[in-house]
Protein backbone atom coordinates (compact mmCIF):
# COMPACT_ATOMS: atom_id res chain seq x y z
CA UNK A 1 0.00 0.00 0.00
CA UNK A 2 0.90 3.00 -1.07
CA UNK A 3 0.42 6.39 1.45
CA UNK A 4 0.77 9.82 1.29
CA UNK A 5 1.83 11.49 4.58
CA UNK A 6 1.27 15.08 5.79
CA UNK A 7 2.81 16.04 8.88
CA UNK A 8 2.36 20.12 10.07
CA UNK A 9 2.48 20.27 13.70
CA UNK A 10 4.50 22.89 14.59
CA UNK A 11 7.25 24.61 11.50
CA UNK A 12 8.14 21.70 9.40
CA UNK A 13 6.28 21.48 6.23
CA UNK A 14 6.14 17.65 5.74
CA UNK A 15 5.42 15.24 2.87
CA UNK A 16 6.09 11.89 2.16
CA UNK A 17 5.52 8.26 0.55
CA UNK A 18 5.88 5.20 2.35
CA UNK A 19 5.28 2.00 0.72
CA UNK A 20 3.49 -0.70 3.26
CA UNK A 21 4.73 1.15 6.48
CA UNK A 22 8.53 0.23 5.79
CA UNK A 23 9.93 1.45 2.73
CA UNK A 24 10.22 5.17 2.10
CA UNK A 25 10.14 6.20 -1.63
CA UNK A 26 10.46 9.98 -0.81
CA UNK A 27 10.56 12.02 2.10
CA UNK A 28 10.15 15.78 1.95
CA UNK A 29 10.50 18.42 4.76
CA UNK A 30 10.34 22.04 4.20
CA UNK A 31 12.03 24.10 6.92
CA UNK A 32 11.07 27.67 8.75
CA UNK A 33 14.32 27.70 11.00
CA UNK A 34 14.58 30.98 8.98
CA UNK A 35 11.66 32.28 9.82
CA UNK A 36 11.70 32.04 13.72
CA UNK A 37 15.46 32.64 14.39
CA UNK A 38 15.20 35.72 14.91
CA UNK A 39 12.68 35.54 17.37
CA UNK A 40 14.36 32.46 19.53
CA UNK A 41 11.51 30.50 18.79
CA UNK A 42 8.22 29.41 16.64
CA UNK A 43 6.11 32.05 16.19
CA UNK A 44 2.49 29.96 15.28
CA UNK A 45 1.17 32.90 13.72
CA UNK A 46 4.18 33.04 10.77
CA UNK A 47 4.21 29.39 11.25
CA UNK A 48 0.75 29.12 9.76
CA UNK A 49 1.77 31.26 6.89
CA UNK A 50 5.00 29.64 6.08
CA UNK A 51 2.35 26.35 5.75
CA UNK A 52 0.22 27.98 3.95
CA UNK A 53 2.78 28.89 1.26
CA UNK A 54 4.50 25.42 1.22
CA UNK A 55 1.85 22.45 1.94
CA UNK A 56 0.90 22.51 -1.62
CA UNK A 57 4.80 22.22 -3.15
CA UNK A 58 5.88 19.98 -0.53
CA UNK A 59 3.27 17.31 -1.01
CA UNK A 60 3.81 17.43 -5.04
CA UNK A 61 7.90 17.42 -4.44
CA UNK A 62 6.72 14.34 -2.32
CA UNK A 63 5.13 12.42 -5.38
CA UNK A 64 7.59 13.43 -8.36
CA UNK A 65 10.23 12.10 -5.92
CA UNK A 66 8.43 9.00 -5.13
CA UNK A 67 7.86 8.61 -8.95
CA UNK A 68 3.66 8.40 -8.38
CA UNK A 69 0.84 10.53 -9.81
CA UNK A 70 -1.45 11.39 -7.30
CA UNK A 71 -3.84 8.84 -8.78
CA UNK A 72 -1.58 5.96 -7.13
CA UNK A 73 -1.62 6.98 -3.80
CA UNK A 74 -3.71 4.22 -2.34
CA UNK A 75 -4.26 6.24 0.79
CA UNK A 76 -3.56 9.40 2.97
CA UNK A 77 -2.14 9.91 6.89
CA UNK A 78 -2.37 13.30 8.38
CA UNK A 79 -1.38 14.35 11.48
CA UNK A 80 -4.49 14.99 13.80
CA UNK A 81 -2.70 16.95 16.76
CA UNK A 82 -0.89 17.21 19.28
CA UNK A 83 0.90 20.54 18.45
CA UNK A 84 0.23 24.31 17.07
CA UNK A 85 -3.48 24.70 16.08
CA UNK A 86 -3.07 26.88 13.49
CA UNK A 87 -0.39 24.65 12.11
CA UNK A 88 -2.01 21.53 12.63
CA UNK A 89 -5.17 22.34 10.51
CA UNK A 90 -3.23 23.55 7.03
CA UNK A 91 -1.97 20.01 6.89
CA UNK A 92 -5.10 18.68 8.00
CA UNK A 93 -7.52 20.33 5.72
CA UNK A 94 -5.32 20.10 2.74
CA UNK A 95 -5.45 15.93 3.99
CA UNK A 96 -8.93 16.30 3.46
CA UNK A 97 -9.43 17.80 0.57
CA UNK A 98 -6.58 15.49 -1.58
CA UNK A 99 -8.65 12.37 0.27
CA UNK A 100 -11.99 13.47 -0.71
CA UNK A 101 -11.29 14.58 -4.20
CA UNK A 102 -9.12 11.77 -5.11
CA UNK A 103 -11.30 8.93 -3.59
CA UNK A 104 -8.58 7.44 -1.11
CA UNK A 105 -9.50 6.89 2.25
CA UNK A 106 -8.11 9.24 5.23
CA UNK A 107 -6.61 8.27 8.34
CA UNK A 108 -5.77 10.51 11.33
CA UNK A 109 -2.05 10.06 13.11
CA UNK A 110 -1.31 10.89 16.31
CA UNK A 111 2.19 13.05 16.24
CA UNK A 112 3.78 11.20 19.10
CA UNK A 113 2.94 7.79 17.99
CA UNK A 114 4.70 8.99 14.51
CA UNK A 115 7.54 9.41 16.17
CA UNK A 116 7.61 5.71 17.93
CA UNK A 117 7.13 4.35 14.59
CA UNK A 118 10.12 6.69 13.18
CA UNK A 119 11.75 4.08 15.39
CA UNK A 120 10.18 0.92 14.37
CA UNK A 121 10.26 2.39 10.51
CA UNK A 122 13.98 2.89 10.75
CA UNK A 123 14.53 -0.80 12.23
CA UNK A 124 12.64 -2.62 9.30
CA UNK A 125 14.29 -0.32 6.58
CA UNK A 126 18.09 -1.22 7.89
CA UNK A 127 17.14 -4.92 8.00
CA UNK A 128 15.54 -4.84 5.00
CA UNK A 129 19.11 -3.46 3.72
CA UNK A 130 21.14 -6.51 5.18
CA UNK A 131 22.33 -4.50 8.08
CA UNK A 132 23.50 -6.52 11.03
CA UNK A 133 21.37 -4.78 13.52
CA UNK A 134 18.39 -6.40 16.38
CA UNK A 135 15.16 -5.90 15.58
CA UNK A 136 12.71 -4.01 17.99
CA UNK A 137 11.38 -6.85 20.59
CA UNK A 138 8.46 -5.12 21.86
CA UNK A 139 7.13 -4.60 24.41
CA UNK A 140 9.59 -1.46 24.85
CA UNK A 141 10.05 1.64 26.65
CA UNK A 142 9.66 4.88 24.25
CA UNK A 143 11.14 7.94 25.02
CA UNK A 144 9.29 10.84 22.62
CA UNK A 145 11.99 14.05 23.54
CA UNK A 146 11.68 17.02 21.39
CA UNK A 147 10.49 20.89 21.82
CA UNK A 148 6.89 20.22 22.49
CA UNK A 149 7.24 16.82 24.09
CA UNK A 150 9.26 14.77 26.85
CA UNK A 151 6.88 11.61 27.55
CA UNK A 152 8.02 7.95 28.62
CA UNK A 153 5.19 4.78 27.22
CA UNK A 154 5.34 1.74 27.30
CA UNK A 155 4.86 0.40 23.78
CA UNK A 156 2.68 -2.95 23.27
CA UNK A 157 1.86 -4.97 19.98
CA UNK A 158 -1.83 -6.08 19.51
CA UNK A 159 -3.23 -9.18 18.01
CA UNK A 160 -5.31 -9.98 15.33
CA UNK A 161 -9.17 -10.03 16.15
CA UNK A 162 -12.37 -10.47 13.96
CA UNK A 163 -10.74 -10.84 10.66
CA UNK A 164 -9.06 -6.97 11.08
CA UNK A 165 -5.63 -6.23 12.55
CA UNK A 166 -6.79 -4.54 16.24
CA UNK A 167 -5.02 -1.67 17.35
CA UNK A 168 -1.62 -3.31 16.75
CA UNK A 169 0.31 -1.08 18.93
CA UNK A 170 -1.15 0.06 22.59
CA UNK A 171 0.49 2.47 24.94
CA UNK A 172 0.57 3.27 28.35
CA UNK A 173 1.86 6.63 29.52
CA UNK A 174 4.37 5.96 32.09
CA UNK A 175 5.80 9.58 32.72
CA UNK A 176 5.92 13.26 30.66
CA UNK A 177 7.27 16.43 31.65
CA UNK A 178 5.43 18.62 34.17
CA UNK A 179 6.59 22.19 32.92
CA UNK A 180 9.18 22.56 30.12
CA UNK A 181 10.23 19.96 27.31
CA UNK A 182 13.66 19.24 26.97
CA UNK A 183 13.80 20.36 24.07
CA UNK A 184 12.31 23.81 25.14
CA UNK A 185 15.03 24.12 27.86
CA UNK A 186 17.54 23.95 25.00
CA UNK A 187 16.10 26.59 22.92
CA UNK A 188 15.42 28.88 26.27
CA UNK A 189 18.76 28.69 27.28
CA UNK A 190 20.15 29.23 23.72
CA UNK A 191 18.15 32.02 23.68
CA UNK A 192 19.40 33.17 27.14
CA UNK A 193 23.06 33.08 25.63
CA UNK A 194 22.49 34.48 22.49
CA UNK A 195 23.56 31.70 20.39
CA UNK A 196 20.75 31.01 18.31
CA UNK A 197 17.89 29.12 17.28
CA UNK A 198 17.28 26.00 17.49
CA UNK A 199 18.96 25.73 20.47
CA UNK A 200 19.45 22.23 20.88
CA UNK A 201 22.11 21.84 17.74
CA UNK A 202 23.97 25.04 18.72
CA UNK A 203 24.07 23.82 22.12
CA UNK A 204 25.75 20.54 21.20
CA UNK A 205 27.95 21.21 19.14
CA UNK A 206 29.23 24.24 21.47
CA UNK A 207 29.48 21.79 24.52
CA UNK A 208 32.23 19.92 23.43
CA UNK A 209 34.68 22.54 24.07
CA UNK A 210 33.35 22.84 27.26
CA UNK A 211 33.92 20.99 30.58
CA UNK A 212 30.80 18.89 31.45
CA UNK A 213 31.25 18.44 35.28
CA UNK A 214 32.31 22.60 35.60
CA UNK A 215 29.27 23.35 36.97
CA UNK A 216 27.19 20.61 39.41
CA UNK A 217 23.67 21.28 38.77
CA UNK A 218 22.36 18.40 41.05
CA UNK A 219 19.93 15.51 40.45
CA UNK A 220 16.69 16.83 39.53
CA UNK A 221 14.30 15.15 42.00
CA UNK A 222 10.50 14.61 41.77
CA UNK A 223 7.68 14.27 44.10
CA UNK A 224 5.23 11.74 43.05
CA UNK A 225 5.62 9.34 40.00
CA UNK A 226 9.65 8.94 39.38
CA UNK A 227 9.42 8.88 35.99
CA UNK A 228 8.02 12.37 35.34
CA UNK A 229 10.70 14.70 34.31
CA UNK A 230 11.32 18.64 35.16
CA UNK A 231 13.49 20.95 33.36
CA UNK A 232 12.34 24.58 34.50
CA UNK A 233 14.44 24.44 37.10
CA UNK A 234 17.66 23.80 35.75
CA UNK A 235 16.43 26.77 33.21
CA UNK A 236 16.21 28.64 36.26
CA UNK A 237 19.13 27.99 37.71
CA UNK A 238 21.28 28.84 34.16
CA UNK A 239 19.80 32.10 34.13
CA UNK A 240 20.67 32.99 37.94
CA UNK A 241 24.03 31.86 37.11
CA UNK A 242 23.97 34.00 34.09
CA UNK A 243 21.88 37.40 35.52
CA UNK A 244 24.46 40.18 36.80
CA UNK A 245 27.81 38.63 35.75
CA UNK A 246 30.20 39.07 32.97
CA UNK A 247 28.18 36.15 31.39
CA UNK A 248 25.53 37.96 30.99
CA UNK A 249 27.57 40.79 29.29
CA UNK A 250 29.00 38.20 26.85
CA UNK A 251 25.91 37.39 25.86
CA UNK A 252 24.83 40.94 25.12
CA UNK A 253 28.22 41.77 23.09
CA UNK A 254 27.18 37.78 21.55
CA UNK A 255 23.89 39.12 20.42
CA UNK A 256 24.91 42.18 18.72
CA UNK A 257 27.50 40.47 16.56
CA UNK A 258 24.58 38.14 15.59
CA UNK A 259 22.57 40.92 14.82
CA UNK A 260 25.66 42.61 12.51
CA UNK A 261 26.47 38.85 11.25
CA UNK A 262 23.12 37.23 10.83
CA UNK A 263 23.40 33.32 10.53
CA UNK A 264 26.67 32.24 12.73
CA UNK A 265 27.58 28.82 13.47
CA UNK A 266 30.66 26.57 14.25
CA UNK A 267 34.01 27.87 14.79
CA UNK A 268 32.83 31.92 14.12
CA UNK A 269 30.00 31.07 17.15
CA UNK A 270 32.74 29.22 19.54
CA UNK A 271 34.84 31.89 19.36
CA UNK A 272 32.79 34.34 20.79
CA UNK A 273 32.28 32.33 23.30
CA UNK A 274 33.99 32.65 26.71
CA UNK A 275 34.79 29.52 28.26
CA UNK A 276 32.73 30.11 31.05
CA UNK A 277 30.04 30.19 28.79
CA UNK A 278 31.23 26.78 26.83
CA UNK A 279 31.68 25.18 30.56
CA UNK A 280 27.51 26.13 31.26
CA UNK A 281 26.45 24.93 28.08
CA UNK A 282 28.13 21.95 28.61
CA UNK A 283 27.11 21.29 32.33
CA UNK A 284 23.48 22.15 31.20
CA UNK A 285 23.32 19.41 28.35
CA UNK A 286 25.16 17.14 31.11
CA UNK A 287 22.44 17.51 33.49
CA UNK A 288 19.43 17.68 31.01
CA UNK A 289 20.95 14.21 28.98
CA UNK A 290 22.00 12.83 32.46
CA UNK A 291 17.81 13.18 33.71
CA UNK A 292 16.83 11.86 30.55
CA UNK A 293 18.99 8.72 30.24
CA UNK A 294 18.33 7.53 34.43
CA UNK A 295 14.45 7.97 34.25
CA UNK A 296 14.09 6.41 30.78
CA UNK A 297 16.42 3.15 32.52
CA UNK A 298 14.39 3.41 35.51
CA UNK A 299 11.31 3.11 33.26
CA UNK A 300 12.53 -0.07 31.29
CA UNK A 301 13.65 -1.63 34.71
CA UNK A 302 10.09 -1.52 36.03
CA UNK A 303 8.45 -2.29 33.29
CA UNK A 304 10.83 -5.16 32.63
CA UNK A 305 11.78 -4.37 29.33
CA UNK A 306 14.94 -4.91 26.95
CA UNK A 307 14.22 -2.57 23.93
CA UNK A 308 14.45 0.99 24.54
CA UNK A 309 13.05 3.44 21.54
CA UNK A 310 14.52 6.64 21.68
CA UNK A 311 12.76 9.56 18.94
CA UNK A 312 11.95 13.13 18.72
CA UNK A 313 14.02 15.81 18.18
CA UNK A 314 16.40 15.67 21.31
CA UNK A 315 17.31 11.87 20.08
CA UNK A 316 19.75 13.71 17.50
CA UNK A 317 21.60 15.00 20.36
CA UNK A 318 25.14 13.11 20.53
CA UNK A 319 26.04 12.85 24.25
CA UNK A 320 22.23 11.51 24.80
CA UNK A 321 22.90 8.66 22.26
CA UNK A 322 26.21 8.39 23.61
CA UNK A 323 25.23 7.93 27.25
CA UNK A 324 22.40 5.45 25.97
CA UNK A 325 24.28 3.40 24.50
CA UNK A 326 26.95 3.46 27.43
CA UNK A 327 24.30 2.71 30.07
CA UNK A 328 21.93 0.50 28.32
CA UNK A 329 23.92 -3.31 29.83
CA UNK A 330 22.21 -5.85 28.29
CA UNK A 331 19.23 -3.72 27.43
CA UNK A 332 18.81 -2.51 23.34
CA UNK A 333 18.30 1.12 22.52
CA UNK A 334 17.12 2.12 19.10
CA UNK A 335 16.74 5.42 17.55
CA UNK A 336 16.22 6.56 14.23
CA UNK A 337 18.62 8.41 11.94
CA UNK A 338 18.92 12.26 12.39
CA UNK A 339 16.44 12.47 9.57
CA UNK A 340 13.68 10.59 10.55
CA UNK A 341 14.30 12.04 14.54
CA UNK A 342 13.15 15.58 13.86
CA UNK A 343 9.68 16.18 12.52
CA UNK A 344 8.53 14.20 9.21
CA UNK A 345 5.91 12.96 7.54
CA UNK A 346 7.62 9.49 6.67
CA UNK A 347 6.86 8.79 10.18
CA UNK A 348 3.49 9.77 9.98
CA UNK A 349 2.84 7.28 6.83
CA UNK A 350 4.13 4.56 8.58
CA UNK A 351 2.16 4.85 11.80
CA UNK A 352 -0.97 5.79 9.45
CA UNK A 353 -0.30 2.59 7.49
CA UNK A 354 -0.90 0.70 10.76
CA UNK A 355 -3.57 2.01 11.67
CA UNK A 356 -5.48 1.65 8.18
CA UNK A 357 -4.88 -1.91 8.60
CA UNK A 358 -6.46 -1.84 11.98
CA UNK A 359 -9.87 -0.60 10.43
CA UNK A 360 -9.45 2.99 11.35
CA UNK A 361 -10.77 5.73 9.25
CA UNK A 362 -11.64 9.49 9.05
CA UNK A 363 -14.14 10.71 7.74
CA UNK A 364 -14.97 14.46 7.02
CA UNK A 365 -15.53 15.73 10.24
CA UNK A 366 -11.52 15.23 11.60
CA UNK A 367 -10.42 18.35 12.97
CA UNK A 368 -7.28 19.21 14.60
CA UNK A 369 -6.14 18.88 18.40
CA UNK A 370 -3.49 20.72 20.04
CA UNK A 371 -3.48 18.34 22.82
CA UNK A 372 -4.08 15.84 21.53
CA UNK A 373 -3.33 12.66 23.95
CA UNK A 374 -1.62 9.34 23.51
Amino acid sequence: MLILGIESSCDETAAAVVEDGERILSNVVASQVLTHEKYGGVVPELASREHLRKIVPVVDEACRRANLSMAQIEAIAVTEGPGLIGSLLVGLVYGKALALSLGKPLVAVNHIEGHIHAVLLENKMERRAGKDVAEVQLPAVALVVSGGHTSLFRVEAGTPQGGILSPLFSYRRLGQTRDDAAGEAFDKVAKLLALGYPGGPVIDRLARFGNPEAIEFGRIKMKGNPLDFSFSGIKTAVLYRVRGTALAAEAEERRAWRRTRGRADGDDLRRQCSQATLDLVASFQNAVVRDLVERTLLAAETERVGSILVSGGVACNSLLRQRFYAAAGARRVFFPSLALSTDNAAMIAAAGYYRLGAGFRADSSLTAHASLLI
